[in-house]
């Protein structure tokens, strides 16, 4: 019953901000409902509830909205608290699809917790055909202030044929409101186009799960959250992710490393890449999200294979997506030393590759053959032949020095960010 608790959390902070003494049923019919259900266009769909356009209370005149109010009020008052009155719960059925959470045990599900359900219900955030629900007062209060801009685009768009997206909306309005470069809470849906074509209708587009987890990372910079993933079919059964850790300070660590090395001029493009190797459901079922969970798409043809990338210097979207690699490289090592590192390897080996005309081909051949290491002892079992045909004895004896005590699990990492800036070091030589 979570959506029970995050119904709670916002209402409690509600009354608190604005002075009100609304009770659940007071808060659902007097605000929820006017806002959601009130209209032609509603904003939620809730699948067997009264409030589905597609029941047998399929009315949605003012009488018609009215009678379904009507119906469900009745129908909490009488008890009747089942998976279509109450958000989350059980079916009275035992055939059902949800029988299973029926329990013997005295639960605390009473009128008041299935108003809260509802309430709760509505601040889902669409994060990839998932969505999550945060139990944080400040987020609940900051994603309320955007359902009265839903309620208006859907009421003065008439593009805007389709309605029930909430969860697209709250992901779309979340990333715009903690966008500290564009928001201007005097004009507040200024640059703001939550909106797309999709097969030649308008509607609410998707926003990638990074971009929503990272507009709140750098809202809530110092904590970790605890989300709970979860699905409303609409046509098939309810899916249950559960509870996931969200380290939010590793996700804005991420992006402060790509800002630092490379400035934030690609920070959307950056978004878009992040995250794209899993997809948010795959990446729960490592228990939490943090780092290894940005994974870019592509990343593992160069991690896995132990190849030397080609560094798209005169392609500035591909240069972004080979950035990313490296930043999300140094992310994984939570070591920024080694990025001074990385590059002062690439800069020796660069060299070694390049002394002795008569020698050159062959030199180049036994750097390939070390930077093609994917462990630890091939990687120092290679780097033999280099340090005893180079003058720089010290330096090379320091680089086995660095791989030998580094953990086992960061080698790989590590090797594959000294072949991303070799290939950028030996791309800047050849133009110079």
């Amino acid at each position: 019953m979570i959506a029970t608790n995050i119904g709670r959390t916002f209402l409690n902070a509600y009354n608190e901000k604005f002075t009100k003494n609304y009770s659940a049923k007071e808060f659902f019919v007097e605000v929820y409902w006017e806002l959601f259900f009130n209209h032609e266009k509603y904003m939620q769909w809730v699948t067997n509830s009264d409030f589905n356009p597609g029941n047998h209370l399929g009315d949605v005149s003012v009488a018609g909205r009215r009678l379904k109010l009507n119906t469900f009020l009745d129908k909490i008052s009488n008890n009747q608290l089942d998976e279509k009155n109450v958000i989350g719960y059980s079916v009275i059925d035992l055939a059902g699809t949800t029988s299973g959470q029926i329990t013997n045990m005295n639960l605390p599900i009473g009128k008041e917790e299935a108003y809260l359900s509802w309430i709760g219900s509505g601040f889902g955030l669409d994060v990839g055909g998932v969505s999550m629900l945060i139990d944080n007062k400040q987020l609940l209060l900051d994603l309320f202030e955007g359902w009265n801009y839903y309620r208006k685009y859907l009421t003065d768009i008439p593009q805007l044929e389709k309605g029930n997206q909430i969860d697209k909306w709250n992901s779309q309005w979340i990333v715009h409101r903690y966008n500290k470069r564009t928001y201007d809470s005097n004009y507040p849906t200024t640059s703001f186009h939550p909106t797309e074509i999709k097969d030649k209708k308008m509607t609410i587009g998707a926003v990638s799960w990074v971009a929503v987890l990272e507009s709140i990372a750098r809202n809530f910079p110092s904590t970790s959250i605890t989300t709970y993933v979860y699905k409303l079919g609409f046509n098939t059964p309810n899916t249950t992710i559960g509870f996931i850790e969200v380290f939010l300070p590793k996700i804005t660590y991420t992006f402060d490393l790509y800002e630092k090395y490379f400035g934030n001029a690609d920070r959307d493009n950056v978004k878009n890449l992040y995250g794209t190797a899993l997809g948010f459901s795959k990446a729960c079922q490592m228990g939490a999200i943090g780092v290894n969970a940005l994974e870019p798409k592509g990343f593992r043809d160069n991690f896995d294979k132990g190849v030397i990338p080609k560094y798209p210097d005169t392609d500035e979207e591909k240069k972004i997506n080979f950035n990313t690699y490296q930043i999300w490289l140094l992310a994984m090592l939570n070591n920024e030393q080694l990025w001074d590192q990385s590059q002062q390897i690439a800069i020796t080996l660069s060299e070694y590759s390049k002394t002795d005309r008569d020698l050159r081909t062959k030199k180049s051949q036994e750097v390939n053959n070390l930077l093609s290491a994917t462990n630890k002892i091939q990687f120092i079992d290679r780097l033999k032949p280099i340090v005893e045909g180079n003058a720089n004895v010290e330096q090379l004896h320091q680089i086995a020095k660095t791989i030998h005590f580094m953990p086992t699990d960061n080698v790989s990492y590590f090797l594959t960010l000294i072949r991303f800036k070799y290939a950028v070091i030996s791309k800047n030589s050849k133009i110079q």
